[in-house]
């Protein structure tokens, strides 16, 4: 696989939201506005890519016995980190995410990129594998969250331009996941044309 294909694959035909249904939990609990989805999918994209970097770096020294302990423990201190620098820089998005920040260790794409990949290819590759799956993954919030802020809110990036309280129902629960579905049925109808005419 070409080093364009690594790096690309997870912003649409491998997504890891939209195609291969990983992250649910964030993806529907911090899409009320576009900024959450910003910041978590930064945050999340910055664990892919040094824990992926430092596990493809290990990997010949982890005892397979240890292996997902150990996976778990450079995930959870690049987590550790970058909650601590959200904190201090931008308590603001800190305080809005709450505790998904920290609950990035246990979110199934960081771990399972580890295992998948990182885990049986070189740092450079794995790299590249972990900014095209953070960047997928932000994307896929961000398309979540935009449609959730305007119709819930009236508003995108926090700036209101539709008079009125907007539709309560795509700010709770029950409307991030119709419009998380809707998402889902969108990508996999383009894909499907897409391989039709290939």
């Amino acid at each position: 696989m070409s080093k364009m294909n690594i790096l690309t694959k997870g912003f649409f035909k491998e997504n890891p939201t939209l195609v291969l249904v990983l992250g649910t939990c964030p993806s529907l609990a911090v899409t009320t506005s576009v900024n959450n989805a910003l910041g978590m999918g930064l945050a999340t994209t910055f664990v892919l890519m040094m824990s992926n970097t430092i596990i493809s770096l290990l990997k010949n020294v982890i005892p397979d016995k240890v292996r997902i302990p150990a996976f778990i423990v450079v995930i959870a201190t690049f987590v550790s980190i970058i909650d601590l620098l959200i904190q201090g820089y931008i308590p603001a998005l800190a305080s809005s995410l709450g505790i998904f920040i920290p609950l990035i260790v246990v979110n199934c794409i960081v771990l399972g990129r580890a295992e998948a990949f990182a885990s049986k290819n070189s740092v450079f590759d794995s790299l590249l594998d972990g900014i095209g799956m953070g960047i997928g993954f932000t994307i896929a919030l961000t398309i979540i969250a935009t449609a959730r802020e305007i119709l819930g809110s009236g508003s995108f990036l926090g700036h209101k331009f539709i008079p009125g309280d907007g539709i309560l129902v795509f700010v709770l629960a029950p409307g991030a996941f119709i419009i998380f579905g809707l998402t889902i049925a969108l990508v996999r109808f383009i894909q499907s044309k897409v391989h039709h005419k290939n």
